[in-house]
């Protein structure tokens, strides 16, 4: 047996799966994960490890580079894994993805495609319909629900072409919160947006945490993490250096930090890894 153990599907979300939370399962469990890019001598990821609990916001911090927007794109399904494990409620990355909703950055997005914002928002509902089944008047009354929980109700109509910076974030949260996902898996939310889209944005992530779901965002916003986010993920050149617990007072716990991320503490200098 290779000294490496992984899995990972070759299209982790090219089939729908709808695999059911084992009894006890964490929403997100990462386990020593490395990740290269496809031609690529350097490792993005290196002895990734941590997990993520119900009810838990957890921010993945660090410079460009430091692989942040990595961790989320494997776990999405989106990156192969060259060596580790991720147990998404106990499954393997695809198995019950209707549960999880990524999130890319704005700026990856064709926000010139001509589609209007409700109908970029029912796109959420495609992974419990299938593809060739239009949405049915139920699901557009959960699309008319969030854009108005989001304060985008009146841009319904609107092409997504027009919209502001800070809409098309309320956009793209829409569409994540209509799919009825438990695991939100962000990338950079909060960056360029306006005051109140930031604070609409960390409002509905907070009501998401207290009714069980669990985020993992990307974050530059340094200055209200406390705020946002429970716990945080410090990242450099692929590897965790720290975590830190943000809230105390919600009651939840911190990142576990796995024998994987235990080790990569000692690369800093961290006493109690003994290797």
């Amino acid at each position: 047996m290779s000294r490496c153990e992984h899995e990972h599907p070759r299209w982790a979300y090219g089939a729908r799966g709808r695999g059911q939370p084992l009894d006890g399962a964490a929403p997100l469990q990462v386990s020593r994960l490395v990740v290269r890019y496809p031609g690529a001598s350097k490792l993005a990821l290196a002895d990734v490890s941590f997990s993520v609990a119900a009810g838990q916001r957890v921010a993945l911090v660090g410079p460009n580079g430091a692989g942040k927007s990595t961790i989320l794109k494997t776990i999405a399904g989106l990156l192969p894994a060259e060596c580790g494990q991720m147990r998404l409620y106990g499954n393997p990355v695809g198995a019950c993805h209707h549960r999880t909703a990524y999130l890319p950055q704005r700026a990856d997005l064709d926000w010139r495609f001509p589609i209007t914002v409700a109908e970029l928002v029912v796109t959420g509902r495609y992974v419990h319909l299938g593809w060739f089944r239009r949405p049915r008047a139920i699901d557009w009354q959960q699309v008319r629900r969030c854009l108005q929980r989001l304060g985008i109700a009146d841009l319904a109509d609107r092409q997504i072409a027009d919209l502001s910076g800070g809409q098309q974030q309320r956009a793209l949260l829409a569409r994540a919160i209509v799919q009825e996902a438990s695991l939100f898996l962000l990338d950079e939310p909060l960056n360029a947006v306006d005051e109140a889209t930031r604070d609409l944005v960390t409002d509905v992530l907070a009501q998401e945490a207290r009714n069980g779901a669990s985020v993992l965002a990307a974050t530059h916003d340094l200055g209200r993490l406390s705020e946002s986010f429970d716990a945080a993920i410090y990242l450099q050149d692929g590897r965790i250096e720290q975590t830190d617990l943000l809230a105390v007072a919600r009651g939840v716990a911190s990142p576990h930090r796995t024998p994987g991320a235990r080790c990569t503490a000692s690369r800093t200098g961290d006493p109690a890894c003994t290797g």
